[in-house]
């Protein structure tokens, strides 16, 4: 296991180091100037050159580069143009709202996967495995924006249940972490589904079966554990995906995540802010990765003796 860390470890270094350098040389390459922007239209050429020289964006690519890996080797993750204020800083006051988001979202996904997984599972091929794969083809295939607005609609304008936008409360996170859920169980249900009906099909479950155990104990005791080590994968990648990719929602809902911080950063060109919200979303897929390798041999022991 310890190999397996440390391992893991000299992969995450290679893996944030080529996802700093793809991302730095898209952002060089962009048509818009972080100068230009900073000092607004109707400044003149020479102040812009000025911002460019104060930000070293007059200096070479390479040069830009390596400033900017030292920067990371000494834990800075830099300035920001826009905000004037230390990136770490600014994604550490938005982390705790994304981390929230992300918590009840992935928990909502994976309890409505588990139970209309099973329900299709045990189901298959009749009308309601039918309506369970139906529904769940909706669900990963609605824009985020759409569903969304669609329960803002019914649950906060039409029934008045939760707020509208904000953070703050139990309230607040139900809404945003729906939108996310439906979103996600769709493919948690299916994926849950090919794994039950496979793990169904086994000995072992024949066995238990020939013992006189009831279907509910065969399905929670002997199928489900089985079934979920595909599941523990899925959710170490939504860990870094929710992390920098719900802008949308966060956006539509005004929850102050990094999501909606890389959004403005976006807008503002603040390379920056940009850069940092990817390494941490890049580095928090690793991380997931990892734990999801570490925690799949406590449930299969045959991972373990492998």
């Amino acid at each position: 296991m310890a190999l397996l860390v440390l391992r893991r470890l000299v992969q995450t270094a290679l893996i944030l180091l080529g996802v700093a350098a793809i991302t730095f040389l898209l952002l060089y390459a962009l048509p818009a100037d972080p100068a230009r922007m900073i000092a607004g239209r109707s400044a003149t050429a020479q102040t812009v050159a000025n911002i460019r020289r104060e930000l070293g964006l007059d200096q070479p690519l390479l040069v830009q580069f390596w400033t900017y890996l030292q920067g990371i080797l000494q834990g800075n993750l830099g300035r920001s143009y826009a905000q004037k204020t230390d990136v770490g800083a600014l994604i550490l006051a938005r982390l705790p709202a994304t981390l929230i988001l992300m918590a009840a979202g992935i928990a909502v996904e994976v309890v409505l996967g588990l139970i209309f997984g099973i329900i299709a599972a045990l189901r298959r091929g009749g009308v309601v495995d039918r309506v369970v794969m139906m529904a769940s083809f909706v669900g990963v295939s609605a824009p985020q924006f759409v569903v969304a607005l669609l329960l803002l609609y019914v649950f906060a304008v039409t029934l008045g249940w939760f707020p509208m936008s904000g953070f703050g409360t139990a309230a607040h996170v139900v809404l945003p972490a729906a939108t996310l859920g439906i979103l996600g169980a769709g493919w948690y249900a299916r994926m849950v589904r090919s794994a039950m009906i496979d793990v169904l099909n086994q000995d072992y479950v024949r066995t238990a079966r020939a013992k006189g155990l009831s279907s509910v104990r065969i399905v929670l005791r002997h199928a489900l554990p089985n079934a979920l080590l595909p599941i523990i994968a899925m959710i170490g990648i939504d860990i870094g995906q929710f992390m920098g990719g719900v802008v949308v929602v966060e956006a539509v809902y005004g929850w102050p995540g990094i999501g909606q911080l890389a959004w403005q950063a976006i807008q503002q060109v603040d390379i920056p802010i940009i850069m940092g919200v990817t390494l941490v979303s890049a580095l928090a897929i690793v991380l997931g990765n990892l734990l999801a390798d570490i925690i799949a041999p406590l449930i299969d022991p045959r991972i373990r003796a492998r």
